[in-house]
């Protein structure tokens, strides 16, 4: 049609195509002798067989990034990490494409995918209703410094309770660095709970200068600990998690590894410790997507992998 002079509209609509498409397919198929299809064919499937000028990605980056999310990294997180070990980055989009597309063949990726579920809380009004701490110091007279994040010293402290009241873990989390300690315990007894935070902080009694905990009564041993590691004290006001918001945030990362309906009576410490190796060694957007064992020793950006038997360090 178009050898016989037939106008780019009249194709088009000939061949119920935009006329855009027709003087793209021109411009880019034909010669001087004007449109030869086979040609054109030929051409086209040449395109189509090499990478033209889209950026692939070596089958071994896609190799670290599977292993990354079967380390309970998020897309985001892996995306942001391989950038910072100065591997070839993958977006998070495409990390999640793979992902359901590993999970459509049948694969075990996503799995490895946190879920985060929208959790209703129910805030009293303000009022201690399970008595009060003796001697107790509040927040309000904790230093400035501290809310600053500018020190490794500063540290929050809770347990997480297991289904049915069934054992408890003591979590430690250090405020600039993110750096977590847990231990298990049958019961959440004030003395259990107390000797457990004193050995959890004992390897770094140089670097714990205040605790911040709320106000339940396993804590009530609080002068015999800032005794023991030479520290001060605080407790948020009652009813007011959110002043204690990055503890309450790590031990919700804790319950992936240990959900709200699961018994803590029969976790033990090597079970508690490979869940708090892992978070430790899981690079966080507010660190620069460091982790907070990287942050907390000062040591420099590594590659990242999981060990087959984890240590309290």
């Amino acid at each position: 049609m178009r050898s016989q002079r037939v106008s780019i509209a009249a194709i088009a609509a000939h061949l119920v195509r935009h006329r855009s498409t027709i003087d793209r397919e021109l411009a880019r198929n034909a010669c001087e002798q004007g449109y030869d299809p086979a040609k054109a064919h030929s051409q086209a499937k040449a395109r189509l067989s090499g990478p033209g000028n889209v950026r692939t990605i070596p089958g071994q980056t896609w190799d670290v990034a599977d292993r990354y999310l079967r380390l309970g990294l998020s897309p985001e997180q892996v995306s942001a990490r391989l950038h910072l070990e100065g591997r070839p980055s993958l977006s998070k989009e495409s990390l999640y494409l793979r992902v359901y597309a590993d999970k459509a063949a049948g694969g075990s990726l996503a799995q490895h995918l946190r879920c985060q579920k929208v959790r209703r809380k129910r805030y009293g009004s303000g009022r201690e209703r399970r008595g009060t701490l003796r001697n107790c110091v509040r927040i309000d007279q904790r230093p400035k410094v501290v809310d600053k994040r500018s020190r490794i010293a500063d540290w929050e402290g809770d347990t997480v309770i297991g289904c049915g009241h069934q054992g408890v873990l003591v979590t430690l989390v250090e405020r600039k660095s993110r750096y977590t300690l847990a231990a298990p315990l049958p019961r959440r007894t004030s003395a259990l709970v107390g000797q457990a935070m004193i050995d959890l902080l004992r390897p770094h009694k140089d670097r714990c200068k205040t605790i911040t905990l709320d106000n339940g009564k396993e804590f009530a041993d609080h002068e015999f600990i800032a005794k023991c590691l030479q520290a001060k004290v605080y407790f948020a006001h009652p009813y007011c998690s959110w002043e204690r918001g990055l503890n309450e945030n790590h031990n919700g990362l804790l319950r992936q590894y240990f959900p709200k309906d699961m018994s803590l009576a029969g976790v033990t410490q090597s079970q508690v410790d490979a869940a708090v190796y892992a978070l430790n060694h899981r690079p966080r957007k507010c660190l620069g997507w460091r982790t907070p064992h990287e942050v907390f020793y000062g040591l420099e950006t590594t590659p990242l992998r999981l060990e087959d038997r984890a240590i309290r360090t």
